[in-house]
Parts: C-alpha cells; sequence; structure tokens
C-alpha cells in the first residue's frame, strides 16, 4: 500500500500532541500530514515529522486526498465531522465516545480483536482508555481459562480529564499546601487535590457513572463476551498521569499464579512487574511514558480458587488513547 495521507483532528490537545509524537517515535509511513483543530488554533504552526506544518480550521477543512484521520477532538466535533471525511473517501479512528457502541463501527484494541479493523464502513473507534488496559489483561486469562465475571474498580489520573483536569489538580495542590482557600473546581465535582473522587462523568439512574457504563459495555463489545458480568467502580486520584486498575476475575477454571504470569509475559502489549518482596509493581510515575499496560500483584484468592485478584497501571496518553489509535492504523496500512 503506498504511503497514506493523514490528517489529525484535535492536534492542538493532549493526546493530538502525543499521537504527533508517537507517529515519529514509530516511524510511521506518511505520504502527507495535515493537522487540524478549532478555528482558535487555525494557522498556527506546528514543527512535527521533520516538517513545519499549519494548523487548519477543522471546520473549513477539505478532506479530499486524505485516507486516515486520526480524531480526539470531542464527541459532538466527531459526529459533526467524520461523516464528511469518510465521504470523501478517507477512513476515520476516533478516539471520543461518539461511535463506540454504534453496533455498525468495530470498537477495537489491536492486542485483543484486530479482526474487527476489516469490518469497518468508514469509522473504526478508539475505546475508553481505562477499557484498553483492562482488555488487554483478560483477554490472555481469558482464552486460557473463560472469564465468568470481571469486578474492577479503577483510580484514573486527572490527565483522563485533559490538561484542564491537570491544570485544576496541581493549581489546588498549591493553594492547599499553601495554606490557601482552594478556587471552585470546574472540572471535577470536588477539589481533587490529597482526594479521591468516586464520581467520573454523570451518574445514570442505577446509581452507575457514564464511565462505568462504558468500561462495563465497552468490554462486552470488544472481547465478544456479552454475557459475562463485569461490574466497575470508577475513581478519580490525584496522579497527573498514568491509571491504576485493581481486578477481581473469576474463570471457568483455576490458574495458578506462575501460570498466570508466564501467560501474561507472553501477552502482547503487558509486561508483567510482580516482585512483592521487593515492592516491585506497577506505578503511574514508572508507566507514565511507557507503552505496555503493567500487571503486578497478582495473586489467588484465599477462599476461590479460580477466582485472580492483581493490579494494572497504563498511561492514559499513550496505550489509552494515542498509541492505541496508531496502531489501529499501521493495522489497516498491513491488511
Amino acid at each position: 500500500m503506498k504511503k497514506p495521507n493523514v490528517a489529525l483532528v484535535g492536534a492542538t490537545g493532549a493526546v493530538g500532541r502525543e499521537m504527533l509524537a508517537i507517529l515519529e517515535e514509530r516511524n510511521f509511513p506518511l505520504g502527507s500530514l495535515r493537522l487540524m483543530a478549532s478555528s482558535r488554533s487555525a494557522g498556527a504552526t506546528v514543527h512535527a515529522m521533520g516538517q513545519t506544518v499549519v494548523i487548519e480550521d477543522l471546520e473549513k477543512a477539505s478532506f479530499e486526498g486524505v485516507d486516515i484521520v486520526l480524531s480526539s477532538a470531542g464527541g459532538a466535533v466527531s459526529k459533526a465531522f467524520a461523516p464528511r471525511a469518510v465521504e470523501a473517501g478517507a477512513v476515520v479512528i476516533d478516539n471520543t465516545s461518539a461511535f463506540r457502541m454504534d453496533p455498525d463501527v468495530p470498537l477495537v484494541v489491536p492486542e485483543v480483536n484486530p479482526e474487527a479493523i476489516a469490518q469497518h464502513k468508514g469509522i473504526i473507534a478508539n475505546p475508553n482508555c481505562s477499557t484498553i488496559q483492562l482488555v488487554c489483561v483478560l483477554e490472555p486469562l481469558h482464552r486460557a481459562a473463560g472469564l465468568k465475571r470481571v469486578v474492577v474498580s479503577t483510580y484514573q489520573s486527572a490527565s483522563g480529564a485533559g490538561q484542564k483536569g491537570v491544570d485544576e489538580l496541581l493549581a489546588g495542590a498549591r493553594a492547599y499546601l499553601g495554606g490557601e482557600q482552594e478556587s471552585e473546581p470546574a472540572t471535577f465535582a470536588h477539589p481533587l487535590a490529597f482526594e479521591a473522587l468516586p464520581q467520573i462523568d454523570v451518574f445514570m439512574d442505577d446509581g452507575f457513572t457514564r464511565e462505568e457504563e462504558k468500561m462495563m459495555r465497552e468490554t462486552r463489545k470488544i472481547m465478544g463476551l456479552e454475557g459475562v458480568e463485569i461490574a466497575a467502580t470508577c475513581v478519580r486520584v490525584p496522579v497527573v498521569r498514568g491509571h491504576g486498575e485493581s481486578v477481581m476475575v473469576d474463570l471457568e477454571r483455576a490458574l495458578g499464579v506462575e501460570e498466570v504470569r508466564e501467560l501474561l509475559r507472553e501477552a502482547a502489549g503487558v509486561s508483567v512487574l510482580d516482585e512483592p518482596s521487593k515492592s516491585a509493581y506497577p506505578l503511574a510515575r514508572k508507566a507514565a511514558g511507557t507503552d505496555p499496560c503493567w500487571v503486578g500483584r497478582l495473586r489467588q484468592d484465599r477462599d476461590r480458587p479460580n477466582t485472580l485478584h492483581f493490579w494494572v497501571v497504563a498511561d492514559n496518553l499513550r496505550k489509552g488513547a494515542a498509541l492505541n489509535a496508531v496502531q489501529i492504523a499501521e493495522a489497516l496500512i498491513a491488511q
């Protein structure tokens, strides 16, 4: 296949900037690169992939000649422009929630369901950041022993809410440490500094939040496991970058801890860091800037031999967003 012409929508956001860095790191086979954003950023220049690129106004931009669109500009924006890009002949890899649960749109994690890419009708959805790192670990366990039930509690960083979330956390921490009055939060429901907030997104009628709903529904769709029981509790914590997850899984048959370690060491996109005697386990600081989903604290339940507990950490801006989208694009080219 010829080197694709790529347009990056949302080029000035945190995920957009990460996508540019990853394209360069992985020596992505670019034909041409165009950057698009809102009218506020139009006309600015960005140095990327060894060239200086002028940011285009998304509302006015044409997608003629574009092969692949990498998009991370918000769900409403994606719904507005994606059909226009598809009509012009591009394949849109969308990092928002706009199309994830559309039955005609594949929801893809390349290490888990790469075959779904070929089913696209012009749009491929990138899953939620917390879902991606979860399914990368669940998939090898399911292949080996069959999943029955998953219970996950997340510890999600401020950057999951974008740069505004990071800015609010850091400003709140400075005020708190300086003995000053913290500003009224604009991004989170309560001040996040030195606090854990058991709410991400809005609450639904049954008491779960929309973020929890995303994790449960997306996991079933990606893994093709509509009957599996999944429950999630999503918590925002005062970490700048990197999401953690405490996971309990019930399996069809028992797996020993050493057997699980070996399975996960061989799994694509997963790295095992599990040496309790040395206090060696995944940390958000260590995961930041890296690609794998890091797994540790592996242990078999004391009362239920078919139940496993473990801890997963990943960089939410890389594997949780930008890297997964670029991997989809690479797989699309290969197919």
